[in-house]
């Protein structure tokens, strides 16, 4: 006669599973309880992901990404991976090293099977994996925490048996990835960084698991500890909540639109940008428009050395023209498509960046720089690189001059300028309301928007600095 005893826990409820020999126990403790439904929908999502990482690897029907590999150089051997089980389990196995892992259970629950027995244990007799093998129920969408030794048997499976919930998703951290691993190839490979977690398992022999499976068939009994929040197990309370979980779960699945975007945000400081009349010392804008001009202006940013990724002068200024396409400031934007609208009607040209770039959207151009951007002059050495864009219009031309030049004391300055001609009386009335918005805003917003792409976060900066 079974016969039930039911603790109450007012913190983290936990079960400790004694191992013989002196091993570490395996500690398994739930730590919170998510809304109905979460843990499937949160399973699929981040597998997704997982299936993306450029460290993902798929085996033994537990597909896991190495987010972050040991550090031996710095005396560091710890890791970390993701992992997640799906519906139909995965086979009992074993590692040589010790694992520390948080995980989310699906929304049908898990089932997490151990067992103690050694390989020389189960070689004398098989049954010898039955006798030390126990089960922890833990609840559906729920995080837990689970922590064993180095060698021991461990199987994870859905509660529910449906086929209808992921078991988990995890992140396992490995406390020492060259712990109890003997000297050969898949030491090796954990040394280089380049373990993965099948590359780390050792599956239970065949012998002990056609043993296990006819012990199932055979119902088996195995002790069995049901970890819970809210309803005390085997209640009816218990079962119902199982049962909505599990409907959740499925209705969330169905209903769900899981997105893959995701973002990094990163602060950098940049000087402020410097506003001038003069053009730059040896600049290629001096002979443009044959001299002839009504405006001009020039806003600059000096910069240390280590500030911006690339490092030579032709590097920067493509990564420069690079970022006035792809990353042009909204504000200037939203001035452009204004301009657009009012000037449209009038025949004029019309582009979507701001002028003092517009013209690395035409591809109608005597040079490329780089085979990449359409310029009218370039001009690059190994301490500077400059391009001339520009286009003409029927009220008037403009050139404008981006120009990286790194000083003899490694300062890095990068300019644009601009220079206007008017061609007829239109032109001047045009300039004279455009000019302070370009001069004070547009070039400087430009020039700042372009170089915080390039720049290295003060983060970055400030943990590659010297001690």
């Amino acid at each position: 006669m079974e016969r039930t005893r039911i603790e109450h826990e007012r913190s983290f409820p936990r079960i400790t599973l004694p191992c013989p020999r002196g091993q570490r126990p395996v500690e398994v403790a739930l730590i919170a309880q998510l809304d109905p439904g979460a843990g499937d929908a949160l399973a699929a999502s981040a597998s997704q992901r997982q299936r993306l990482h450029p460290a993902h690897h798929d085996a033994l029907d537990e597909p896991s990404a190495l987010l972050s590999p040991p550090d031996f150089a710095r005396n560091d051997p710890t890791s970390l991976f993701s992992f997640s089980v799906g519906p139909q389990g995965h086979p009992f196995h074993r590692h040589a090293g010790h694992r520390v892992f948080t995980a989310i259970s699906g929304s049908g629950g898990a089932r997490l099977r151990f067992s103690t027995a050694t390989l020389s244990e189960m070689e004398a007799d098989p049954a010898a994996f039955l006798r030390t093998l126990q089960h922890v129920d833990v609840p559906a969408d729920c995080m837990f925490t689970v922590r064993f030794d180095g060698g021991t048997w461990h199987q994870f499976q859905p509660l529910r048996n449906d086929r209808r919930h992921p078991a988990l998703f995890a992140l396992s951290c490995h406390p020492d990835e060259l712990g109890g691993l003997a000297d050969g190839p898949v030491r090796d490979g954990a040394a280089s960084g380049q373990a993965t977690l099948a590359s780390l398992t050792e599956v239970l022999p065949p012998a002990v698991t056609a043993r296990l499976a006819a012990a199932e068939r055979a119902a088996w009994p195995v002790p069995t500890t049901t970890l819970a929040f809210h309803a005390a197990p085997y209640s009816w309370q218990q079962r119902s909540c199982a049962s909505l979980r599990s409907f959740a779960g499925r209705l969330r699945r169905r209903i769900a639109r899981p997105s893959l975007l995701g973002f990094v945000g990163h602060r950098a400081s940049l000087p402020p940008v410097q506003r001038r009349h003069a053009l730059p010392e040896g600049s290629l804008l001096q002979p443009q428009l044959d001299g002839r001009h009504h405006l001009q202006d020039c806003a600059s940013v000096r910069l240390d050395s280590g500030c911006l990724q690339p490092r030579t002068p032709t590097a920067i200024l493509a990564s420069l023209l690079q970022a006035f396409v792809e990353h042009p400031p909204a504000s200037v934007g939203g001035l452009m498509q204004l301009r657009n609208l009012l000037v449209r009607p009038l025949g004029l040209r019309t582009a979507r960046l701001g002028c003092p770039v517009s013209s690395l959207a035409n591809q109608d151009t005597p040079e490329w720089f780089l085979q990449r951007f359409p310029v009218l002059a370039q001009q690059h050495d190994g301490q500077s690189a400059q391009v001339i864009l520009g286009a003409d219009d029927r009220h008037l031309r403009f050139r404008s001059c981006v120009c990286v030049r790194i000083e003899a004391d490694g300062v890095i300055e990068v300019s644009l300028s601009t220079r206007v001609q008017c061609r007829n009386a239109f032109g001047h009335a045009y300039m004279a309301v455009v000019d302070p918005v370009h001069r004070h805003f547009v070039g400087p917003q430009l020039l700042s928007a372009a170089l915080g792409e390039l720049l290295v976060p003060d983060s970055v900066r400030a943990a590659a600095a010297p001690n």
